[in-house]
């Protein structure tokens, strides 16, 4: 196995940190403080949502405050710093979480999401979100 240098072991230590303490933050306001979902996305974020999208925090927010309630339980999350070629000098870390949500008075249903975040003004934005439950294709 390559050894990774020093710089790079910081990076993916520090994504890792970093995606912990922001994903317990998402998911607690997710399903209790819903009404400060956009406060978590840039300006012009784009979040997917089972195939339903929404540009910009404005429309996030409306799209959240319109969903049923949900409670998230993560299984697994791992994380990444993004490649500074890709992005610059911007710090980006990608984070892909998994677990299980109930919606509604729905029974709990697997999920997986990723999200795309970067630092602006010492705080973590989303960029981009991809939420998608774990459904079986029907074919």
């Amino acid at each position: 196995m390559a050894q990774i240098s020093a710089e790079l072991k910081a990076r993916i230590d520090l994504a890792c940190r970093t995606a912990e303490e922001f994903s317990n933050l998402y998911y607690k306001s997710l399903d209790s403080k819903r009404h400060l979902m956009s406060k978590y996305y840039l300006d012009k974020a784009v979040l997917v949502w089972c195939g339903n999208g929404a540009c910009g925090k404005e429309n996030i927010q409306k799209f959240f405050e319109e969903l049923p309630s949900t409670e998230h339980t993560l299984i697994s999350m791992d994380s990444q710093p993004v490649s500074e070629a890709a992005v610059g000098a911007q710090q980006t870390v990608l984070i892909e979480s998994a677990g299980h949500v109930k919606i509604g008075e729905e029974v709990s249903t697997p999920f997986q999401q990723s999200f795309l975040i970067t630092a602006e003004q010492d705080k973590w934005k989303i960029v981009s979100d991809c939420f998608r439950l774990q459904e079986p294709v029907c074919v």
